[in-house]
């Protein structure tokens, strides 16, 4: 939000620097990102004064030159060779010393003493002290065009002020440069949204009193051109307030109504909108001027438009409008999307004569809906979807119509009319004086509380010992609670006033937790990118196509369906996470990188029929859940002089899970084959305590086809929520083993059904003790081992923690691990 410092201080005194009111309002809450000075005109006149020639005599050496003396408030009057034929002692003149950069509006026909020639016209040049014909010039003496006020040459300029020597010539000229201050305004201070709402805080900040505009001139002075309103919902349009203005003049708005608005960078439109738009900005209250003769049967209508309709929006925009759009309309047609943005017909024009001015206040849920949903932001719908003042809107709309008659003519040609049924009443805040010592950390004591509060016009009564009840404003829609209270007491008081004590220390209202999840997900986000994976954030938005291509019982519940979707494409919440992802890798690919490694942490969402239970009512229950969702696809690695590249493989999967496991300390768990239909070809599912909580597998072809992809793609799924809960934080340190492990190898010949899985589980149910690790490391099938055979070649480590190993103890091993093979798996053992 832009304010400027010269309007701000047409509300309230503040001989404060640009700098340290910038530094009080930030202090405050209202952080100001940047101060910018703002010029009139180029250079501003920085270091031009007024100066007063004391003296005045011929140059010895140059016809048309003059030596002078001239006073710029000193100590001691400068000596200046001046060349203007007008120039006498005693005049009060421009004077430029010596460093100023001028900036001109014309070419100079001689170069002025002590300076270089402007070589182009406008082009700046600096006063620089120098001799001219052996004559000492500090300065310049100057005329209109040679500072940028005018275009003429004939003469320096001669003033008649009262001024005293040395004052800045800006001043004189009206001049002062403005300063424009960037005020990152947080949602919940709408009451900021304008330069009189910041020109409240200050009036807290410092104790002084600000001045709003008068509008006692106010008159109604004739009746013939009454509109008639009706609010159909006054729910969403609590007040409106409406007057006709008659016999104005549509034109350009005066030089300081354009000023202002410049100032703030908006562009000047005609008087009568800029009015509108000033006092926007001056008091926070939007404001609309309508044509008179646009507003058909001279009725204004507040109502909801029909389903489907089309409006033509005053940036000749056709917008499809929703049933909940709340429309000012006249007795034929919709004239504008209320609080938001007006029509194209029934703006001001440059024919028009009357105006019925409107100043209402809608309700922000409704403005925030409507905007969002057309994608409009304006100044209107900034400051109605946070809450403007219902209480103001009448004070507003006199201010309004008393400026355009001063600036386009007119008389108020109606009485004012006001829709206000149900007048908006100050909130009642119960408030202890033992909380606000506590939350502030310093006792303020009962009178600084009032003063405070009470400068932030929010009312103390019901004062006793022990607290008070505080009444507060309707425009201050951010002061809720007691701890909105205190925070408005803090932050007028200021938080480096509050002092740090020796005991200090600091409540908390819950537990930690003893695990969190952000650092959790941050670990496992550094693990993946170590191992080459790139993260990605995919839309939880998605098309319904993608949940019909899976079977029924492959997803948790049905799709979440959004209202008003923005199209079919994003019109459910995904129940699974890999389209989005495959999309991702689409776009990719299609941008010739093809060999991509993408996680991305994300929720799902679903909805089931509620189970009914004794006592409960039926219906629809919403779900959601959280995943960590990987997806390979391409080559492994890049093809080097060292190493061919290699595609992806289903074991580059399963390796990835078995980092992020180990990472979460997860490590005693089952595996089998995947087996409900779902999105794979063929994978793998890890369960605990018979619970699914990773899948992975090749995506099969028909899913992928959905997104255009045309290389195979491995995903993995793992089911976060129930990992956060297994995961452990603790980490147990052993001692490094001092006696050697021992390896062992046994070829067995097995039925193609047997997996490695099976193999592995069975060793470890027959060597407890001293087993370490089990390891496949060749796999053969073949005729000479039966065609519905297979041979693995499967290696054992062995050690003991306590000593070293003999051969009868490997060998008693190695025949339990055999005899258990023979016995479970009907292996043949090739020794």
């Amino acid at each position: 939000m832009k304010i400027s410092l010269d309007w701000l201080r047409q509300y309230i005194t503040l001989p404060e620097t640009p700098d340290e009111v910038a530094a009080l309002l930030t202090g405050s809450g209202l952080e100001v990102e940047s101060v910018d000075p703002l010029e009139a005109i180029p250079g501003g006149l920085e270091g031009v004064v007024i100066g007063q020639v004391l003296t005045c005599e011929k140059h010895p050496d140059a016809d048309k030159l003059s030596i002078t003396t001239v006073d710029v408030g000193g100590p001691e009057p400068l000596p200046i060779v001046c060349g203007a034929p007008n120039v006498a002692a005693g005049q009060k003149v421009v004077v430029a010393t010596v460093g100023t950069t001028l900036h001109p509006t014309s070419t100079v026909e001689k170069p002025a003493a002590g300076t270089p020639a402007a070589g182009t016209p406008g082009e700046p040049f600096q006063i620089k002290k120098a001799k001219i014909r052996g004559a000492v010039s500090e300065g310049m003496i100057c005329a209109e065009d040679e500072i940028g006020l005018g275009t003429s040459h004939a003469g320096i300029l001669v003033l008649t002020t009262d001024l005293p020597n040395g004052t800045p010539a800006a001043k004189y000229f009206g001049l002062e440069a403005d300063f424009r201050l960037e005020i990152g305004l947080t949602p919940n201070r709408a009451d900021a949204a304008s330069h009189v709402g910041v020109a409240r805080d200050l009036k807290a900040l410092l104790g002084r009193e600000i001045h709003l505009p008068a509008v006692d001139a106010f008159r109604v002075e004739g009746h013939q051109f009454p509109i008639q309103v009706t609010v159909g919902d006054s729910t969403a349009c609590p007040r409106f307030c409406g007057v006709t203005i008659d016999g104005l003049k549509v034109g350009s708005s005066p030089e300081w109504l354009q000023k202002r608005l410049r100032a703030i960078g908006l562009n000047p439109i005609n008087n009568v909108v800029d009015v509108t738009n000033f006092v926007n900005h001056e008091l926070g209250q939007p404001l609309h001027a309508y044509d008179w003769q646009a507003i058909k049967g001279q009725q204004i209508i507040v109502r909801y438009a029909p389903e489907g309709s089309v409006f033509t929006t005053l940036d000749g925009v056709e917008r499809k409008l929703s049933a909940q759009d709340l429309m000012i309309c006249n007795a034929e047609a919709p004239m504008g999307i209320g609080g938001i943005f007006g029509g194209k017909t029934s703006g001001v024009q440059p024919e028009t004569t009357r105006v019925y001015l409107e100043c209402a206040y809608f309700a922000p849920e409704s403005i925030r809906r409507t905007a969002q949903r057309h994608g409009l932001k304006t100044d209107a719908s900034f400051r109605f979807e946070r809450g403007t003042d219902p209480n103001a809107k009448l004070y507003a709309l006199k201010r309004a119509a008393l400026l355009i008659q001063e600036v386009a003519g007119g008389k108020i040609a109606s009485e004012v009319l006001d829709f206000y049924p149900q007048p908006v009443k100050n909130l009642q805040i119960e408030c202890t004086y033992r909380n606000i010592d506590r939350l502030i950390g310093k006792k303020l004591g009962q009178v600084r509380i009032r003063t405070i509060l009470e400068s932030l016009d929010i009312r103390v009564w019901q004062e006793t010992t022990e607290g008070f009840t505080a009444s507060v404003p309707p425009y201050r829609v951010d002061v809720q609670r007691e701890a909105d209270v205190v925070e408005e007491i803090l932050r007028i008081y200021g938080l480096n006033n509050v002092e740090l004590s020796p005991g200090l220390r600091t409540d908390f209202l819950a537990q930690f937790p003893e695990k969190d999840a952000n650092q959790l997900q941050y670990r496992t986000t550094q693990l993946l990118a170590g191992v080459g994976f790139q993260e990605i954030f995919t839309n939880s938005l998605t098309k319904p196509a993608y949940a019909t291509a899976l079977p029924a019982e492959a997803l948790p519940g049905e799709n979440v369906q959004i209202l008003n979707a923005l199209s079919e494409d994003l019109s459910v919440m995904r129940q699974t996470m890999l389209f989005s992802g495959l999309e991702a890798l689409a776009f990719n690919i299609n941008r010739r990188q093809r060999d991509l490694k993408f996680f991305e942490f994300g929720k799902t969402y679903h909805k089931r029929a509620a189970i009914p239970t004794v006592g409960a009512p039926t219906g629809t229950k919403y779900l959601e859940r959280q995943h960590l969702v990987l997806f390979l696809t391409g080559n492994a690695s890049a093809e080097t002089w060292q190493q061919a590249s290699r595609p992806v493989a289903f074991h580059d999967a399963v390796s990835a899970v078995s980092h992020v496991l180990t990472r979460l300390n997860v490590r005693q768990f089952d595996t089998q084959d995947v087996t409900i239909p779902g999105p794979f070809a063929y994978g793998l599912t890890y369960l605990i305590n018979k619970k699914e909580v990773v899948s992975l597998g090749l995506v099969k072809n028909t899913l992928t086809k959905l997104t255009d992809l045309k290389q195979p793609v491995f995903y993995v799924d793992f089911d976060w929520d129930y990992l956060f809960k297994l995961a452990s934080t603790d980490v147990v340190f052993q001692e490094i083993p001092k006696f050697p492990e021992v390896r062992r190898d046994l070829s067995l010949v097995l039925d193609k059904t047997v997996s490695f899985r099976e193999i592995r589980q069975l060793a470890e149910k027959y060597e407890r003790n001293l087993l370490r690790s089990v390891n496949v490391f060749d796999v053969y099938e073949g005729q000479n081992i039966g065609a519905d055979k297979k041979a693995y070649a499967v290696s054992f480590v062995l050690q003991d923690a306590g000593q070293t190993l003999t051969e009868p103890q490997i060998d008693r091993a190695m025949q339990r691990l055999m005899a258990g093979f023979e016995k479970e798996l009907g292996a043949v053992i090739r020794k």
